[in-house]
């Protein structure tokens, strides 16, 4: 199979996923500045769950580039992320309500965790289908990013039971590392 009905599947599905983030924003009540710091909280939220959504499409998008066949076990790879991706609304609008609050926070870190090592899953069954030497596997190298992340999504979670601002913070943390350019899969796309 082309890749390009999951690629427009997947972009569907995380266009409706930043849809239902956005609809879960409330308007604060009252007309003054006081009003706004009122529903910050939720608002900060939503921008660190619009960014972390943002940057899987941007990844996903470029990923599949460079993948020209799509098997059955990449289709399953792809919908579980997608699935991951799909609760981050939830988590969201939880966090939002009460961003001080241990189990919410563990929560959304654990939504984080878990669309990670749905990534992992992904970008391993690509290349598995592909083969070491394919133009995934030479773009993706050693993945410091890749690693490092789900190790500090647990560290949010434990980090939740202890203080749960610290948790928020190093969540936008990990949020800021992906954010910053990394142009090894835009090479290998433009080489091949």
């Amino acid at each position: 199979m082309e890749n390009d009905r999951l690629a427009a599947f997947s972009d569907g599905v995380i266009a409706v996923v930043i849809t239902i983030m956005v609809l879960e924003l409330k308007a604060p009540h009252g007309d003054s500045f006081g009003a706004l710091f009122t529903v910050a909280p939720t608002f900060v939220t939503y921008i660190l769950s619009f960014v972390y959504v943002a940057i899987y499409w941007n990844n996903h998008h470029h990923f599949f580039h460079l993948v020209p066949h799509v098997t059955g076990a990449i289709l399953w790879a792809n919908l579980h992320l997608l699935f991951w991706l799909s609760l981050v609304p939830f988590a969201t609008a939880w966090l939002g309500a009460d961003y001080q609050a241990v189990v919410p926070t563990a929560f959304y870190g654990a939504t984080l965790f878990m669309a990670a090592l749905a990534w992992f899953i992904l970008q391993t069954t690509i290349i598995h289908a592909q083969g070491e030497g394919s133009a995934l596997s030479k773009a993706v190298g050693q993945d410091i990013k890749g690693k490092i992340s789900p190790i500090l999504y647990l560290a949010g979670i434990f980090l939740a039971f202890i203080e749960p601002l610290m948790a928020d913070a190093l969540y936008a943390i990990v949020a800021i590392f992906w954010l910053i350019p990394d142009r090894r899969v835009e090479r290998e796309a433009s080489q091949g």
